[in-house]
């Protein structure tokens, strides 16, 4: 399979950004991950304005940002679930990108992409991770905490492509991966509405 999640992290270099390069006083994070299929992957994830950028030499480049004025939310490290505000790019090219609200359960945290007539889904599917399908097969697991760190293992015997990994790579860094389950959520709503 994919490296060892105890030791992945020994992969990647962090690159916090300097004062000049904070936006409303967020700083620009930069990892550089070695993933075992496709490679040297930088993601650069700055949550001021809301972008993220995931490029490489064996993978095409990805571009996801959100719209200026957009109300943000500090869950989200691109700022937002609002598809009608954030621009996903390949290369240049515009594909459709369509998050979930996410609310009570682990698939309403989905994040979906169309692009040249192909369609991926990024799904929580423990607390930490997230699994990546490329139309209805299971190609990867992804993990990240929304500091711009991804951490990706492959699935045996399926073949991802290198625009699998530039996607899975860029909607973990923008959206953060793993949701609790149903039940903690649940919770987590009714002792929000209690006075206190």
């Amino acid at each position: 399979m994919g490296q060892d999640p105890a030791s992945a992290y020994d992969d990647h270099d962090t690159y916090d950004g300097d004062d000049d390069e904070e936006t409303e006083g967020k700083p620009v994070l930069e990892s550089v991950a070695e993933d075992d299929r496709f490679g040297t992957i930088t993601v650069r994830l700055d949550t001021g304005l809301g972008e993220v950028t995931v490029e490489g030499d064996a993978v095409p480049r990805v571009e996801l940002y959100r719209e200026e004025g957009t109300e943000t939310d500090d869950h989200t490290p691109v700022g937002t679930r609002d598809g009608d505000r954030l621009t996903l790019t390949v290369d240049g090219e515009e594909a459709v990108i369509s998050p979930s609200k996410g609310r009570l359960t682990r698939r309403s945290f989905a994040v979906d992409v169309r692009y040249a007539d192909r369609s991926w889904r990024l799904v929580p599917d423990s607390i930490p991770g997230s699994r990546l399908l490329r139309g209805e097969e299971h190609v990867g697991d992804f993990s990240s905490d929304g500091d711009g760190q991804v951490l990706a293992e492959w699935r045996e015997g399926v073949g991802p492509e290198a625009l699998d990994a530039a996607l899975g790579y860029a909607l973990a860094a923008a959206f953060g991966t793993g949701a609790q389950p149903m039940w903690m959520l649940a919770m987590e709503a009714v002792g929000d509405m209690l006075p206190g």
